[in-house]
């Protein structure tokens, strides 16, 4: 199978380059994956992404749509202090501005940021321990997982110096009594990183769920080998796809199933 073609020049609209309409195509099915997976809250949290050029504008969703309704077409492209670039009917959640202006200033990879409020995703924020080494998914997260303490609503400016602070080089972010957050150089990395973060957090709650004493933590050996594993370059043979673009292109197709519309 192949990936979904994006619509030619044609059909973009005028003012949008076809840079920035792929962008904006990746991102809207972003959002219609986390509704179909069931971690969206209603209008309440965000994915964005960086779009194309000089200018330091990122995508993100309207305040007052839901997740199945966005549209390429429908995203809100912002400057990083908040001004909407291009007029919109439904403006954006300033909570959402905070943080995700934050990383993409401080953090030139971070093209795609994905943060949810998921009920495991929150819960596991709120466990002292954090997101535990019980099982393989946790293991090959844990090594590049920062958190950061709840501060109130994001809703100051000066925590998003904090928030990068804690945030750092690490590419999977718990924020405490909150949820959780992803991002990654591409659509495709950013959207296995939040999926493997929202399932190891599912993993960890069903887990506890028959107490603490009964749960085997992976053993220190196998934690480092994991570390290892991971922290090699694996590079795809050449002229083959990566695990990311994999993945996205078969998330995509899922989207266009599940949740038609995506790319007007």
């Amino acid at each position: 199978m192949t990936a979904l073609a994006f619509p030619s020049p044609q059909g973009i609209p005028r003012n949008i380059s076809p840079e920035e309409w792929s962008v904006r195509v990746n991102l809207a099915a972003f959002y219609r994956l986390a509704a179909i997976y069931q971690w969206d809250d209603l209008i309440f949290t965000h994915i964005s992404a960086r779009v194309p050029g000089k200018e330091e504008h990122f995508l993100i969703n309207p305040y007052g749509l839901m997740f199945e309704e966005i549209t390429a077409s429908s995203l809100v492209k912002i400057d990083l202090d908040g001004n909407l670039v291009e007029e919109n009917d439904y403006g954006i959640n300033y909570a959402g501005f905070v943080i995700h202006s934050a990383i993409h200033a401080a953090r030139p990879d971070a093209l795609y940021i994905a943060h949810f409020h998921s009920a495991d995703g929150v819960a596991v924020s709120a466990q002292a321990g954090g997101l535990l080494p019980l099982n393989q998914r946790a293991l090959a997260i844990i090594p590049s997982l920062a958190y950061h303490d709840y501060e109130g609503i994001a809703l100051n400016l000066d925590e998003r110096s904090r928030l990068i602070a804690d945030l750092g080089d690490n590419n999977y972010f718990l924020l405490r009594n909150h949820g959780t957050l992803a991002l990654g150089a591409s659509p495709g990395a950013a959207w296995t990183r939040i999926y493997s973060l929202e399932s190891a957090c599912t993993a960890q709650v069903r887990t506890l769920s028959i107490g603490r004493d009964k749960v085997l933590i992976a053993p220190d050996a196998a934690q480092e080998e994991v570390r290892q594993q991971i922290n090699r370059t694996r590079k795809p043979v050449e002229g083959s796809k990566s695990a990311y673009e994999l993945a996205w292109e078969a998330s995509l197709r899922k989207a266009a199933r599940h949740s038609p519309g995506f790319d007007r």
